[in-house]
């Protein structure tokens, strides 16, 4: 199979481009700089410059393809509405070149989760009012299903992907600890988060692609509930600094900016369905053996 993906230097699209590869599929991929146009040809993907605003690169790309992936995401939250609308845009303008065509559009469990430890699942919908409502990613790809024939799919991921490469929140909240000399958590500690190696994410990818249905949501999850506060722990001991309390509201936002927020939110998630429907196990360590043993405190 021929694939098109956006977002193929990312983190998890990194992962996702080389377990292609593995599966003996082609790959073509969106490259927006030169540098990530090197690392895809050296990774084996053919390129195609343009960005998620380049409709017209959106469209050859997806519509060359045999099936394509949506893992870009512009990371700009401080414009967090305008990076929304161009996902939303990228998703239908790729859409509209794929009937018939498996489509896989990633999305988070943020979309779910209010925040009250209920557990989310490939079932729990999108909430109205979160953290993440302004995102639509899974609207926008669920609206391809009829009357474009798109075999479309979501894929969403908890908030913490990790192993090598990862600059998201883990790495953020020990960049934040070493600056302030102490390792916080918000309210309680009682908070937990779902995590997956990006390994265990990308082979999901891949197992959607070839044998996913049509409006699915699939979500690759391999700790369920992480307590937030062993976390920081962890971050404390490596870094020698101070666990300390952060209470919710002013005090959170003042110590973590946006994570303040996200902190406080208690959302363990189960991916069974995923594992069960797509014949995918969970392979990889988990995130606190990730924290111990890999490279988070290296620099």
């Amino acid at each position: 199979m021929h694939v098109f993906i956006t977002g193929g230097t990312g983190m998890v699209g990194r992962a996702v481009v080389q377990h292609l590869l593995a599966a003996r599929h082609s790959v073509s991929a969106l490259a927006r700089s030169d540098s990530s146009a090197k690392a895809l040809e050296a990774a084996g993907a053919k390129v195609l410059r343009g960005d998620l605003e380049d409709v017209a690169t959106l469209k050859a790309g997806a519509g060359a393809s045999d099936g394509t992936i949506h893992c870009g995401f512009i990371h700009d939250f401080s414009n967090y509405a305008k990076v929304c609308a161009i996902d939303q845009h990228a998703i239908e303008a790729m859409g509209s070149v794929l009937s018939g065509k498996p489509f896989i559009v990633t999305s988070g469990i943020g979309v779910a989760m209010d925040g009250s430890g209920t557990l989310i699942t490939e079932a729990s919908p999108v909430l109205p009012d979160t953290l993440f409502s302004q995102r639509q990613s899974e609207q926008a790809a669920f609206a391809l299903l009829e009357p474009a024939g798109v075999r479309a799919m979501v894929m969403r991921l908890p908030p913490v992907v990790h192993g090598p490469g990862d600059h998201q929140f883990i790495p953020q909240l020990i960049k934040i600890a070493r600056e302030k000399g102490e390792a916080g958590y918000v309210g309680g500690g009682t908070s937990r988060w779902p995590a997956v190696h990006n390994d265990d994410a990308a082979r999901t990818y891949v197992a959607a692609l070839e044998k996913g249905k049509a409006g699915q949501v699939y979500m690759p999850i391999g700790d369920e509930e992480v307590p937030v506060k062993e976390i920081v722990e962890v971050i404390g001991r490596k870094l020698g600094v101070p666990v300390v309390r952060k209470e919710k509201g002013e005090e959170a936002s003042q110590h973590f900016g946006m994570l303040g927020s996200l902190l406080g939110m208690d959302g363990p998630a189960s991916g069974k369905v995923t594992q069960e429907e797509l014949g995918v196990q969970i392979k990889e360590m988990g995130l606190l053996e990730d924290l111990e043993t890999g490279d988070y405190f290296d620099a």
